[in-house]
This record gives structure tokens, C-alpha cells and sequence, in this order.
């Protein structure tokens, strides 16, 4: 089996592991699943896992744990960079 694939198939398991912990918690706190940012993740943790197999000669653990992990992290990054919104009285102090 060709490398690429086989990393890709690895860090799509691995993405899709992350997603079924994620929707599990979900159905447990009765949350709205998203399914659109559920199939974004698993896209991502395919390219993740691709990447990661073609950097380090392709361990194939290394490429599952890289789709588990790898979504996460950018989520986690993503989350520290989002813009916050800021609410300003308009009255003056006077």
C-alpha cells in the first residue's frame, strides 16, 4: 500500500476516534451536534496524518496519533486566537 495512503487512512482513523469521544460528549450533555465541523475535523486529521507520515517516514503510529491529537491542538490554538467581544458603556461617568 502506497505510504500517503496508508497515513491518510491512519490519521482519518485517528480524526475519526477524536470525533466519536466528541459526539459522545455531546449526546451526553444533549448539545447540538454540528456535523459540517464534524467532517471538517476528520478532513483535517487526514491532511494531519498525510503530513506527519511524509515528515517522519511514515510511522504509523505516529500518523494515528497526529489525526487524534492534531485536530485538537488547532482547535485549541484557533480558540486562543478568536476574537472576543468587548461591551463598552456609552454613558459617561460625569
Amino acid at each position: 500500500m502506497n505510504t500517503i495512503v496508508a497515513a491518510s487512512l491512519l490519521g482519518g482513523a485517528g480524526g475519526l476516534t477524536r470525533g466519536a469521544v466528541g459526539l459522545l460528549k455531546a449526546l451526553a450533555l444533549k448539545r447540538k451536534i454540528l456535523w459540517g465541523y464534524y467532517v471538517i475535523t476528520v478532513l483535517i486529521a487526514i491532511i494531519i496524518g498525510i503530513f506527519v507520515g511524509i515528515i517522519f517516514n511514515f510511522d504509523p503510529r505516529l500518523s494515528l496519533l497526529a489525526g487524534y491529537a492534531g485536530t485538537d491542538i488547532l482547535e485549541g490554538i484557533y480558540k486562543s486566537f478568536a476574537v472576543q467581544k468587548m461591551y463598552v458603556n456609552s454613558k459617561s461617568g460625569k
